[in-house]
């Protein structure tokens, strides 16, 4: 385990190196070329500021009015035969918007029923095999600006439900 530990501490040093290395070797003002991508980098983030803030607020406010709790309990009703608890049903919803809103449900539900429990292990599964899908796309399809979307919102959405569905199964054979 030692031996992993020391292994990425490296990585990304030796990364670096040879970046520039390349760049030397290349004949290729690395410094400069990194400056062009931060600075591009910089306008990103500027343009898509704004969806940002509004998802950012748009999950708050339904977090903070309890209409997640509510949707929970009433979605619940249908889930849970399926194996789907109330509680994870926000987390859903909210996943696909937004990953830092989704941690925060994702850390009540810890304090709530444990870490090591079904709802618990049903939690970390599904947070690390679902995207957010709107999230995703809103942000970088309006940085690309991308105007046909094709069939990428079926397919996050079926990936997603696929996502959902494993995460039953695994934690129903880990509790």
């Amino acid at each position: 385990m030692n031996a992993l530990a020391n292994l990425s501490n490296i990585i990304i040093p030796a990364l670096i190196f040879y970046i520039v290395a390349y760049g030397v070797i290349h004949h290729t003002n690395v410094y400069e070329d990194f400056i062009k991508g931060a600075e591009d980098g910089f306008h990103t983030v500027i343009k898509i500021m704004p969806t940002l803030i509004g998802l950012m607020m748009a999950v708050g406010i339904l977090r903070a009015s309890g209409f997640l709790e509510f949707f929970g309990g009433l979605i619940g009703k249908i889930t849970e035969p399926m194996g789907l608890p109330a509680p994870i049903v926000p987390l859903i919803f909210i996943k696909l918007f937004s990953s830092s809103a989704a941690t925060g449900l994702v850390l009540d539900i810890f304090k709530n029923y444990g870490t090591d429990s079904y709802i618990g292990m049903m939690t970390s599964i599904l947070m690390s095999c679902t995207e957010t899908c709107f999230y995703t796309m809103s942000v970088y399809f309006m940085a690309a600006k991308v105007t046909k979307t094709r069939y990428t919102l079926a397919g996050a959405l079926t990936a997603t439900a696929a996502g959902i569905a494993a995460s039953v199964v695994l934690a129903g054979m880990l509790g």
